[in-house]
């Protein structure tokens, strides 16, 4: 683990800029977004223009809680490519979400988008301590998902040694962190609770393994995992945000010699804390939902995007760029399932499209081997009730759901009028997994 005694961060001059350097620079940079949000998509020019505002209303960095929030679902509606801001020919990347209606979320990249995306992120694996010359395990999902190649990106721009092995197979996942010997891994914190069951089930003592940083991202995890993990490691376990929408990994990240919050990259992502009843922005220091806002990106910039994430901003430490608290939930619905977003309406849907299944159902999340587990409770309608018929119905859904969403369920088809009815607002999540 790290020795604070010995250690001495290396930054660029913007992360260390003082505030009112910084904030001049998210000014100038956000005029500019705004204005091209305005001009060549054309769900802001319409947003826009129903708030009443222009870009050039921005005056100072306050007057954005004039304009009007985006939301999953606005991307949804302009699927896939209706919140590109430049043509098909200068789109470099395409990746994609989880959407709640079984769409995914689109999101563009320019070469330059791409670029960026690199450097923040190496910036990132160099504040949780991560240096040239090191070799980096990569254990997120490559793919669509933007988590295995933001991360290989930017371990590449620092000059990391990249092992790209993805997610799965985690026999070879501890064979291969033995036989490499990488001093850094990028994964979900869970997954890497279970690379440490692997490692106790062949014996091997994980504390003499070469990991000594773990950057551990995709969902929320929470501080007593942490210590879990750098004991059984002897590593230092470090947390990473961001989402698909905004960037992908690298929107903020806790430095090694603090960990104390996330330091946001506010040169090129512009945070709000706001109220999610009223939308009415909050001082720093009050808990919300955080709302990002682009700087610099080309392809898709994003205005004022609601990310549902319930946290607070602080001043900077490590750093002189604000801070923002490890996630403590989320204002909406979402379920987030090693990694991959889950939406109860996506299992709904599933649920529909499967014959002799009823609408009524409830979700109950626990732990499971240190993995989160979600299991499906439905309904059999009146003519599927007989047990070898449920048994069939639970497998399909079960498949449907892995095909769909990409995650692994338990399905128990019961049998009709067994699920309670709800009065009001149907309580579809019940999350048991320890706090």
């Amino acid at each position: 683990m790290l020795d604070p005694a010995t250690y001495t961060p290396m930054t660029d001059a913007i992360e260390t800029a003082s505030r009112d350097e910084i904030s001049a620079l998210q000014l100038h940079r956000l005029k500019t977004t705004l204005a091209q949000a305005y001009e060549n998509v054309a769900h802001y020019k319409q947003a826009f223009d129903k708030a009443g505002v222009k870009p050039g209303d921005l005056k100072e960095l306050s007057d954005l809680a004039k304009f009007p929030f985006t939301v999953k679902s606005d991307l949804r509606d302009n699927y896939p490519f209706g919140m590109f801001a430049v043509p098909q020919d200068q789109v470099a990347r395409i990746h994609a979400s989880s959407g709640t209606t079984g769409k995914p979320t689109v999101v563009g990249y320019t070469q330059a988008d791409v670029d960026m995306w690199a450097d923040v992120m190496a910036r990132s694996i160099r504040a949780a301590g991560g240096r040239p010359g090191m070799k980096c395990h990569i254990s997120y999902g490559y793919g669509l998902f933007t988590g295995g190649l933001g991360a290989h990106y930017g371990a590449e721009r620092l000059g990391l040694s990249v092992i790209p092995i993805s997610g799965g197979m985690t026999e070879r996942q501890v064979q291969l962190i033995q036989d490499f010997k990488p001093e850094v891994i990028m994964i979900t914190p869970s997954y890497m609770l279970a690379v440490l069951d692997e490692f106790r089930r062949q014996g091997i003592d994980p504390r003499k393994s070469s990991l000594k940083i773990g950057i551990f991202g995709a969902e929320p995890w929470t501080n007593s995992m942490r210590e879990e993990i750098e004991q059984a490691f002897d590593m230092d376990a470090i947390d990473i945000y961001g989402l698909s929408e905004v960037i992908g990994p690298g929107v903020a990240q806790e430095c090694v010699e603090t960990k104390d919050g996330l330091h946001i990259w506010e040169d090129h992502f512009y945070p709000e804390i706001v109220n999610p009843e009223t939308g009415e922005v909050l001082p720093d220091g009050e808990q919300g939902e955080l709302v990002f806002t682009s700087l610099t990106k080309q392809a898709l910039p994003i205005i004022r995007y609601r990310t549902r994430d319930l946290t607070r901003l602080l001043p900077g430490t490590a750093r002189s760029m604000r801070r923002m608290e490890k996630v403590t939930g989320r204002s909406d619905d979402m379920m987030i399932i090693r990694g991959v977003n889950v939406f109860p309406t996506q299992i709904e849907e599933l649920i529909l499209r499967t014959e002799g299944l009823s609408p009524h159902f409830y979700i109950e999340l626990t732990k499971s081997d240190r993995m989160d587990a979600m299991t499906i409770n439905v309904e059999a309608l009146p003519g599927s009730a007989a047990e070898e018929v449920r048994i069939g119905l639970a497998a399909e859904l079960q498949t449907l759901i892995k095909n769909n969403i990409g995650v692994t369920s338990i399905v128990h088809v019961v049998e009709p009028e067994t699920i309670e009815r709800s009065m009001g607002k149907a309580k579809r999540i019940i999350d048991n997994r320890v706090k």
